[in-house]
C-alpha cells in the first residue's frame, strides 16, 4: 500500500477521535460536527472547473469518512469498516452539492 494512503487512514483515524471528544466534551453537539463536515462538501463544488467525477470523489472521502465515523455510536473507529460503508453510499452529482443541496451521507 501507497505510504501516503497509511498516513491518509492515521490522520482521518485521529481526527475522528477529536471529533468524539468534542461531542464527549459538551464542545459541540453531533449536529453541529455533521453541519461542519457537510460545509466542507459543498466546498468541493467551488473547486476550480476541470476535476474529474474520481477527483471529487477523492477529495470527498475523507469528509464522508469523518461523517460516518460520527454517526457509528458505540461501534469501534475501524478504518476498513467505515471506509467500506462510504464506498457504497450513493454519489450526490456535483451541480448539487455546489447548489447546497448535497445529501448527508447515512
Amino acid at each position: 500500500m501507497n505510504t501516503a494512503n497509511l498516513q491518509m487512514e492515521g490522520l482521518l483515524l485521529a481526527v475522528a477521535a477529536v471529533l468524539d471528544l468534542l461531542k464527549a466534551k459538551g464542545l459541540a453537539s453531533q449536529a453541529e460536527l455533521v453541519d461542519a463536515l457537510a460545509g466542507a462538501e459543498r466546498g468541493i463544488g467551488t473547486s476550480p472547473a476541470g476535476l474529474s467525477d474520481s477527483n471529487e470523489e477523492a477529495i470527498r472521502f475523507p469528509i464522508r469518512f469523518l461523517r460516518a465515523a460520527l454517526q457509528r455510536e458505540d461501534a469501534p473507529l475501524a478504518f476498513m469498516a467505515l471506509a467500506g460503508e462510504v464506498g457504497r453510499q450513493p454519489r450526490p452529482t456535483s451541480e448539487a452539492c455546489a447548489s447546497g443541496v448535497c445529501p448527508e451521507a447515512g
